[in-house]
Order: structure tokens, then C-alpha cells, then sequence
């Protein structure tokens, strides 16, 4: 016989087939599936419930031995269960972050619903809308619950703030961030700030924020530091430099103290602007010479570079080790074709400008090149130059600081506008041939290498002359090939009568050893590059179209696409220059397969090689014919060559490099000018795929906190799309309108070369400055600098819409009178002295602290990063009276963080704080009662009924004092006169009481109506104008006249109340009056 099951076995029966009956990846159903499937089961639970169980029993063992299944019972059960883990998944992503992880304490199946990534991940995209809250507000669906539920649950793509992070860890810890950078409390890991000098702090307590000067007499637009990294961190130490005036200094925010380096060497530099004025710049007006703000670049590890931005402009390098500076050797120009070096002064109207420079900021270029690539330059005669920053002395070659050792003719006659250099370039990196080194023209075209110079090998005790190291640097220089990406050539202007020779979509460069040119193809690679030398701006303006020097570049190096390629490279059209339009394009690397390999077997053959070379001899029949010459070359350069290029040769018949083109949509902004730009420079945005610890066994890692690991319970992402923000990295950009513009440099491209994509913003940021003036990204918040003083950060992601924090407010409408005097400059906000300048970010998210340049001040903040674990109630301290207490044991409980001791001292806080504020609420209503009679319309008035009230008792008043008056004019002459004479001295006694003892209008009419009612007049007629000498009467003698003398007549007697209050009037008169007349008392309140 078959038992009847028991209530306990039933409801662990349930539990088991909720728990373990789950398809799909997280366990749900289509929406509409979920709805008629949950209201069916419900219908037949609710039919058997209505049924006897014996009944149930009986259909269920008649069932059973009649071979009916029950599987679409189980069916439904199972499609309630999913559909109760969707409306439960659904109800606690509304939850914060703290309590979503206190809820996995529940139960099972709540453990099992908060563990899971899927969760958190709609948890973080409600809470973080990022771009689709520019989607919401621009078709107005932030009303409709159902459309932003759709937004909010798609993902979102962001830079993670940690090695090894999860959707929980990122929300997590990206909220208590946010919250402690809004709270603005300071970190108490490096001690106060200003801590160490008493003038900036006299009371020697920590503070987040500390404002000093940088001595510099201009603007600070240069701003460079070391935090260290990982377990290294450190106190950071900044450089920082004006470009107007070529000065560079170093500083230690925690004191405030500058250092003397800067100021030890000064030297003299000129701008182009005020050497030739008159001329434009950037190669516009008339076109014939080349003009550019002066350049810098400064680096915390290795000092700064400075060039004049003129025909003929020094150079200038000065060492953070060295207290002077050098000025960086000048190439000695001559013309020596057969060894490929061109005469660059061949046009004496178009002499080099240095038009841009860089400076390494860490040792990895540096070691990588072995010391050869530590400052690269870009003339305006489209030639790169690269300078040393020196050697140990234990190395195997000795480079002099400043020395010259490489250079390229990359575009002849094309200005150099911008470079980009890998800073975390690797051995891994090089080995992958990935891009390190990209440069930009004026015409917009991109040139990169993907190769380390090589230098031959010199004695340590060989001195060279500077005919010899120009010799070498060129030599040197044709070891490794700048590459173009094709998508960006130049574009020719339209000719259609073929009028001109020229063909504007071409231009020749220096080659390289590896293509194995003869002696008279050098020779006439060289001749065709002094040709192009000669030419000057104007001519590449009127032949191509595009010409810009104001171009921006930012490169995403980092970026992967599987196939040790995948750079992301942004080249920016400011819009600045008259007819020119705002524009944006990426390009991005990308290696497919060959689909046929063999097809350059034969291009691969005729590479040059000195062991294969193909000779021509004659043929018996009259003609000629090409044997291969099999006279091998034993010089050990040529073996290496060989090696090289047979290895490269194999590797790129298995692979072909192919660029992708897309556009950044500026979101609809009307002719925007942009003024600045910035990209994510935090830790993680750097790493690539092989790189990554989350992707590859080999990827590097740092320490990660409790709260930002994932627990080990949630799987490890395979692919970059599992990591939790899909690896993006942000850039943006600032306009002249005050509008910031994100977009991700990492999304997805076309998969054909012939489609340009268009990538839509990831937020755009209003702000209150007029003008843009610096930005800085890191993977948790964006800051910008305006040109008015205004420094605010705010939230890539769009958690609030509102800065979070304002770290330096605008300054005052003197400021703001000077920005018209900085947009009539040629350098924009060079003179303004209110603009901030720079902003720099610690690289590390997880760490709130950088620094603004304001003017020629500079502001340095260091926010704690766990503030918002912190006492959370507005303005409720610890007392210090708690702290003071005489038992040792009550006052070692208040210093244990944890604990009971901590919990009785936060209750008892609290009750003080509460109790305080309900008396301080007290005393202000019965305050106002007794004023205003606000008590009379009950504790449940509204504001309204208060205001109609005291309308209606202002109203009353008025037509009193109305009635008063007419009827005090109708009893006769006295009381004018005596209306006249207490108006007399009212008005003397407000002369002469301006200042905190002056006597309030109200009052003083409220006396004068009271002493027309009950002043007799024979006082008036008497001539005394007041009974206020009859005050030291009454102080001298028992009894004053005024008291003694018979009510006027006509007035009716007053209760005894009023006697009292028109006493009292009268004696705080004469007691002022007798406080003037003797001079005693000034000062105090009436």
C-alpha cells in the first residue's frame, strides 16, 4: 500500500526542482513564454489544491498504472521556477550594492540567484545607464518603464577598476568609489596634506585638497608624475611646465615646496608669433613658411624638451639629474645621395620648424632601443628625429645624453604634426610586431614602425665627429621601415584639364636596408626627395586637400584583435582654422589570412637578398634572360638581413595587414570646435589581450581587495567579451562650447574594407565653463578644466547626471573679463591666468588623487577611496567629550573599529544628535509662535496657509495705523507737531547709529504710534521735543515728571498690560538718549 507523502517531503520535492531544473545559460524563458506558463501552473496548482488529496493521490496512482507520464507537469513546474528566478533576479537589481550581497544570506536559492554574474549585471546596468542614457533622452523614454528596462539590461562597456574583476566586484567597489570621491574626505594613507608646513596649515590637520604656487610666471599646461604601481606605490612626486615661457619645475604636493631645478639654468626663447609678426601660423596666409606655438613635453623620470616653434628653432633637453640644460646637437645638413641622406636645406625659405616632440615618461623605451629613442621630433619638413637620454656607464655602448641618433625623411615637405609612442612597450610586444612609434602629418596621413633601430657596433673609446654621428643617425635610421596605413593617403584636389605635373596622391620616403635598393636607386630615391624639400606649404595646400596642423592624435596600442594586431589609431580635425569641420576618424589595424599564400612567392623572392640575388646575362638567341646568382654574401649584416627577411617573407604569406576605417559621430553637436582631448590612461586600459591575467595564465597582476574579486563561484571569462566591460577604453574630447564627447576607441569594426562605420558617443557631458580648457580620463570618473577656473568631475557612466564633485569653483567676473582678452591672444588661453591648464590622474582608479593647474597655482587633491564606509550621517561627528572619559576601558571601547564598543558608541551619537536636533526644532517653533502666532493655525498648517495668515495680519495693521491717522488728524494741531518732532529724532537717531546699534524701522514706528496715543501734549508745548532728560531724573530722584503728569485728554484710560509695555518703551529711550548725551555705553545693544 502506498503511503501518503508527508508536508515536509512535499516542500523539499519543490525545493529540489527549482534548484536543479535549469536551461539556458542563467535559467530563463522568453517574457511572454514566462507569463503564460507561470499563470497556467498556477491555475493547476490552484485546482489541486481545491481537491481532496486523496482524490490527488488516486489520479496520480491511476495515472501511473496506466503508463500516462507526468513529464508536462515537471514541464510547468520547471517553467515556474524560471520564471519566479526572472521576477526575483528582476526585484533585487533594485537593490544597492551592500544589501544585493546581504541578500545571498537568505536562502539557497537567493545564494544561488546573487552569485551568479547574470544579477550583478543587471544590477550594474540599472545603476550605470552610461550610453543609453543618451539614447533614453534623446527619444524620450526616461517615462517609459518598459523601454529603459530594455536599455538598462543591455551591457555596458567600461575599463575595469581590477586585476581579477566580476560584475560584483565592479559594482561594488565602482559605487563606494563614486560615493567616497562625492564625500571628499581625506586619505589617511599618506598622512595630511600640507602636514609638513605649519604657514600652509597652521593647525597641522590632514587636509583633501592643498593649493601653492608653481613659480612659474604663466600658465601651467604641462603636468607629469610617478605613483608607482601595485605593492610599489608611492608618494607622488610632480613636474611641471608652461610652454609660453619654456620653464619647467618640480614640487611635493604634500608640503607644497617647489624645487630649485627648474630655475638653476634659465635661457631665452622666442615665439614665432612675436619673432615674425605679422605672418600666420601653421602654414596659412601666404604659405611660404612654417610657424607653430613653441613645443614641450616633460617627464617626472627624465626632465623636459623644449623646441622653438620657428624656421631655425632650437632645441633644448634639460635633465631632472643635471641642474643645466643643453641645448639638443643640430644635424648638420649636406647633401650625400649615394648614402641616402638628402639636403635639407635646400629651399632657405622653408628651414626646419620643429613642429612637435615627444619625451619618454618610463624606462621601457629607453631599455627596449637599448638607449637609442628617448626624444623623437617632427620638423616642418616632414623629417623624424630621434635623440638619446644616455647610457649607464656599465653598459656595452656609451651614448651621451642628447646625442642624435636616428632619422628618417618620412614626408618630404609635409610638416610632422603630432607623434605617439608605445610607453609600455615590451619584448612580447616587439616579438608580435606590433605598433610602438606612429607619427601624423598635415595632410592627415599615418606612418608607423613596428621595429626597434638597430645601431652598429662602435668602440667605447672611438670619438665621433658631427659629420660622423649625422652619418651614423642616417645609417641607423634605414634599419627599420615607416609603414603607412593606406586608408589615411593623402587626397589629390580634382584636376581635370590635367594641368600640373604633379601627382598630389604621391610622395616619396626614405627606405630601408630591407628592400635591397642598389647604390643608383638610392641615389635617385634621394634626388626625388630633395625635389619635394623644396617646396613650400602653400604648394601642398593648393595640390591636396586636408591641410591641418592643428590635428590631434591619440593611439590605442593595447587594442587586440586575436591576431597580434588590433590597434586602435585616432587622428582628430579640430575644426579651429577657418572652413575647416570638426572630424574624427579611426583607423584600425588589422592581420587576415592570405587566402593565397602562393601567389607572392615570387614577390618574395625578389627581395634583394645578397645569397639570391637575380643577375641578367645575355641569351644565345639575342635577348637576355635572369639566372639567380648564387655568389653568397659573408658580411655578417647581410646574414642577419637575410634571416630577417626570409622571416618576415613567411610571415606575411600567411597573414595580410588590412586597416578598417570609422567615424566618431559628434552626436548632433552644431559646428563643434574642439579644444582638447584625453584618453584612458588607467592601469588595465593599458594591457592587451595576452597581457590581461583575466584572459591569458601569462597576463600580469596586482593586488585585489576582498570586495574586488569575484567569488569562486563565478566562472572566468574566455573571451573579451566576458570581461565585464568588454575591455573598452574611453576617449574624449572638449569643445569649445563647454560640451565633453566619450566615445569607446575598442568598438567592434567592419569586417570589409570598403564600409566605414559610424560610432556613436558613449556620453556626452554638459558642463557649466564656457570653454574647454584640459580633460583627463581615468576607468572611474572624467575631469575637466574650463577656461573660467571650474574643475569638476563627473561619472563616465552616467550614475548621476550632476558632477560628482566640484574640485575648484569658477573664479570671480574679474576672470571672466579676461576671457575676452585670452580669445583675442594668438595662443588662446596663454595669458589667462584663471584657466586651468592640465589636469593629471593617478593612474590606478582605485586611488582619488591628481592635480589641476590653475593659472600659474597648482591644486592637489587625495580623496580616501573608503569614505563611504565611514560615518554616513550629515554633520554628526564623535564628540570629544566622549573621547575624554575617565574610565579606561569606556575609552578603549571608542577606539576598537569593531566591535560592541563601536556600536554602543555609534548608538549613543546618534541619540545626543537626534535629541539635540528635536530641541534645537523646539525652540524654533516657539520662537516663531511667540512672534508670529504661527501656533493659532495648529501643528498641521501648510507654508500657504502661514503666508495667507500673515498677509491677513499685514493687512489689519495697515488699515489700523490708516484709521489712527486720520483720526489723530481730526483732534487737532498738537499731534502733528508732535508727529513732526519724533520723525526729527527718528531720523537723527538713525544718522547716528549706522552701524550694529541701529535702531530697526519696525520698532521705531511701533514708538511713535504708541507716544501719539499716550505723550501729553503740554510735555510737547513745554519745548522739550522728549521727555529724555526726565530719564536721569528718574535714575537720581524718586519720582519723574513725565510719570507724574495727568493723562492727555480725550484717551481713554489703558489697561494696566499696556501701561507696562508703554513704560518700558519709554524708559529704553531715555536710556538711549542719556547713552548719547553722556557718551557712555557706545557700542552695546539697545
Amino acid at each position: 500500500m502506498q503511503s501518503e507523502p508527508t508536508e515536509a517531503t512535499q516542500k523539499s520535492s519543490l525545493l529540489s526542482t527549482q534548484d536543479t531544473q535549469h536551461t539556458g545559460q542563467h535559467g530563463f524563458l522568453e517574457p511572454e513564454l514566462q507569463a503564460d506558463s507561470f499563470f497556467h501552473h498556477e491555475e493547476r496548482a490552484a485546482e489541486r489544491q481545491a481537491r481532496p488529496r486523496g482524490t490527488v493521490l488516486t489520479d496520480i496512482a491511476s495515472s501511473e498504472a496506466n503508463g500516462e507520464s507526468r513529464e508536462p507537469e515537471r514541464r510547468l513546474s520547471s517553467t515556474s521556477s524560471r520564471s519566479s528566478r526572472q521576477v526575483l533576479t528582476h526585484v533585487l537589481s533594485h537593490l544597492p550594492a551592500p544589501t544585493l550581497s546581504e541578500v545571498s544570506l537568505v536562502s539557497r536559492r537567493f545564494h544561488s540567484l546573487v552569485t551568479s554574474p547574470h544579477a550583478w549585471r543587471i544590477a550594474f546596468s540599472r545603476h550605470f545607464p552610461a550610453q543609453k542614457s543618451l539614447t533614453a533622452f534623446d527619444q524620450g523614454l526616461e517615462d517609459q518603464e518598459t523601454d529603459a528596462d530594455t536599455l538598462r539590461s543591455e551591457r555596458r562597456v567600461f575599463t575595469r577598476l581590477t586585476a581579477f574583476a566580476s560584475w560584483r566586484s565592479e559594482y561594488i567597489l565602482r559605487t563606494q568609489l563614486i560615493r567616497s570621491l562625492g564625500r571628499g574626505k581625506p586619505a589617511s594613507i599618506e598622512g595630511a596634506v600640507g602636514a609638513g608646513n605649519s604657514r600652509l596649515n597652521p593647525n597641522n590637520s590632514g587636509s583633501a585638497q592643498i593649493t601653492y604656487s608653481s613659480s612659474l610666471v604663466t600658465t601651467v599646461n604641462h603636468l607629469h608624475a610617478t605613483f608607482g604601481t601595485s605593492l610599489n606605490k608611492c608618494l607622488p612626486n610632480f613636474v611641471h611646465g608652461a610652454d609660453e615661457v619654456g620653464v619647467a619645475s618640480l614640487s611635493d604636493p604634500r608640503t607644497g615646496k617647489v624645487d630649485h631645478w627648474g630655475f638653476a639654468d634659465p635661457q631665452s626663447f622666442t615665439q614665432f608669433a612675436d619673432d615674425v609678426p605679422g605672418v600666420a601660423q601653421y602654414g596659412l596666409g601666404s604659405g611660404d613658411v612654417v610657424g607653430v606655438p613653441n613645443k614641450m613635453d616633460i617627464s617626472r623620470h627624465y626632465g623636459m624638451a623644449y623646441a622653438e616653434g620657428m624656421p631655425g628653432g632650437r632645441m633644448y633637453y634639460r635633465s631632472t639629474e643635471e641642474r643645466k640644460g643643453r641645448f639638443l646637437q643640430p644635424a648638420v645638413h649636406g647633401s650625400w645621395p649615394e648614402l641616402g641622406i638628402p639636403d635639407l636645406l635646400g629651399n632657405p625659405l622653408s628651414a626646419q620648424t620643429p613642429c612637435s616632440i615627444w619625451m619618454a615618461k618610463t624606462t621601457n623605451v629607453p631599455d627596449r632601443s637599448e638607449g637609442l629613442i628617448g626624444i623623437i621630433s617632427g620638423s616642418s619638413t616632414g623629417v623624424v628625429t630621434a635623440y638619446s637620454l644616455g647610457t649607464a656607464g656599465l653598459d656595452e655602448r656609451r651614448i651621451e645624453r642628447g646625442e642624435i641618433t636616428c632619422r628618417w625623411i618620412v614626408s618630404p615637405g609635409v610638416p610632422i604634426v603630432a607623434i605617439s609612442v608605445d610607453e609600455n612597450v615590451s619584448v612580447g610586444r616587439l616579438g608580435a610586431k606590433r605598433i610602438w612609434a606612429v607619427v601624423v602629418n598635415a595632410l592627415g596621413e599615418i606612418y608607423y614602425l613596428t621595429e626597434m633601430p638597430t645601431r652598429s657596433s662602435i668602440d667605447r673609446k672611438t670619438k665621433l665627429t658631427a659629420i660622423q654621428l649625422g652619418h651614423l643617425a642616417w645609417e641607423t635610421g634605414r634599419t627599420v621601415h615607416w609603414a603607412m596605413a593606406e586608408p589615411s593617403r593623402r587626397i589629390a584636389r580634382p584636376d581635370p584639364f590635367q594641368s600640373s605635373d604633379f601627382d598630389g596622391s604621391y610622395t616619396p620616403r626614405s627606405s630601408w636596408n630591407g628592400m635591397g635598393l642598389s647604390s643608383e636607386q638610392i641615389v635617385a630615391e634621394t634626388r626625388e626627395i630633395e625635389k619635394y624639400l623644396r617646396y613650400p606649404p602653400k604648394h601642398f595646400r593648393k595640390v591636396n586637400d586636408g591641410w591641418d596642423m592643428r590635428r590631434r592624435l591619440e593611439v590605442d596600442f593595447a587594442g587586440d584583435d586575436g591576431s597580434t594586431a588590433g590597434e586602435n589609431i585616432v587622428v582628430i580635425q579640430c575644426g579651429l582654422d577657418e572652413g575647416q569641420i570638426a572630424e574624427i576618424k579611426r583607423y584600425t589595424r588589422c592581420q587576415v589570412p592570405n587566402p593565397n599564400p602562393d601567389s607572392l612567392t615570387t614577390e618574395s623572392a625578389g627581395l634583394g637578398l645578397e645569397g639570391d640575388r637575380e643577375v641578367e646575362k645575355d641569351s644565345l638567341f639575342g635577348g637576355s634572360q635572369s639566372e639567380i646568382s648564387k655568389t653568397p654574401g659573408w658580411s655578417f649584416d647581410a646574414i642577419k638581413q637575410s634571416s630577417s627577411a626570409h622571416s618576415d617573407a613567411s610571415q606575411d604569406l600567411a597573414t595580410l595587414e588590412e586597416w578598417r576605417t570609422s567615424t566618431f559621430s559628434l552626436g548632433g553637436l552644431k559646428a563643434p570646435q574642439i579644444t582638447t582631448t584625453a584618453i584612458d590612461l588607467s592601469t588595465h586600459a593599458l594591457l592587451g589581450v595576452t597581457e590581461d591575467p583575466l584572459l591569458s595564465i601569462g597576463g600580469s597582476s596586482v593586488t585585489s581587495s576582498p570586495t574586488a574579486s569575484p567569488l569562486p563561484q563565478m566562472p572566468r571569462p574566455s573571451t573579451s567579451s566576458d570581461v565585464p566591460g568588454q575591455r573598452a577604453r574611453l576617449v574624449g574630447v572638449g569643445t569649445k562650447n563647454g560640451t565633453i564627447v566619450l566615445w569607446n576607441m575598442r568598438d567592434p569594426i567592419s569586417h570589409n574594407t570598403a564600409i566605414e562605420t559610424t560610432l556613436k558617443p558613449v556620453r556626452i557631458v554638459y558642463t557649466d565653463s564656457p570653454q574647454i580648457s584640459c580633460l583627463a580620463l581615468s576607468a572611474l570618473y572624467l575631469v575637466h578644466g574650463g577656461n573660467d577656473g571650474l574643475v569638476q568631475a563627473w561619472d563616465p557612466l552616467a550614475s548621476t547626471t550632476e558632477p560628482i564633485r566640484t574640485l575648484n569653483s569658477r573664479f570671480s567676473s574679474r576672470a571672466r573679463r579676461r576671457l575676452v582678452q585670452a580669445e583675442a591672444s594668438p595662443q588662446g588661453v596663454g595669458i589667462n591666468l584663471f584657466a586651468a591648464g592640465a589636469v593629471f590622474l593617478d593612474p590606478d582608479p582605485t586611488v582619488l588623487r591628481g592635480m589641476v593647474s590653475l593659472g600659474s597655482h597648482l591644486r592637489y587633491w587625495s580623496y580616501s577611496s573608503s569614505a563611504a564606509d565611514q560615518y554616513k550621517a550629515r554633520k554628526r561627528q564623535l564628540r570629544r567629550s566622549g573621547r575624554r572619559s575617565s574610565s579606561n576601558q569606556a575609552a578603549a571601547d571608542k577606539f576598537i573599529p569593531t566591535g560592541r564598543g563601536a556600536l554602543k558608541d555609534y548608538i549613543a551619537n546618534e541619540k545626543l544628535e537626534l535629541e539635540k536636533e528635536k530641541a534645537s526644532k523646539r525652540k524654533e517653533q516657539e520662537r516663531l509662535a511667540g512672534r508670529f502666532g504661527l501656533d493659532l493655525l495648529g501643528p498641521g498648517a501648510t507654508e500657504d496657509e502661514i503666508l495667507a495668515y500673515a498677509t491677513m495680519l499685514s493687512e489689519e495693521a495697515a488699515a489700523s495705523d490708516e484709521q489712527r491717522r486720520k483720526s489723530g488728524s481730526e483732534s487737532g494741531g498738537e499731534t502733528p507737531r508732535m508727529a513732526a518732532e519724533v520723525s526729527a529724532f527718528s531720523d537723527d537717531d538713525s544718522a547716528n547709529n549706522d552701524g550694529p546699534d541701529r535702531m530697526d524701522p519696525d520698532m521705531a514706528e511701533a514708538i511713535r504710534l504708541s507716544l501719539q496715543d499716550h505723550v501729553a501734549p503740554e510735555c510737547v508745548a513745554a519745548g522739550a521735543s522728549f521727555p529724555i532728560k526726565t530719564r536721569k531724573a528718574k535714575r537720581m530722584g524718586p519720582s519723574p515728571p513725565l510719570l507724574s503728569s495727568s493723562p492727555p485728554r480725550g484717551v481713554r484710560e489703558a489697561d494696566a498690560e499696556q501701561d507696562d509695555l508703554d513704560f518700558a518703551l519709554q524708559l529704553s529711550l531715555a536710556e538711549e538718549k542719556s547713552r548719547e548725551v553722556s557718551g557712555k555705553g557706545k557700542g552695546r545693544e539697545m
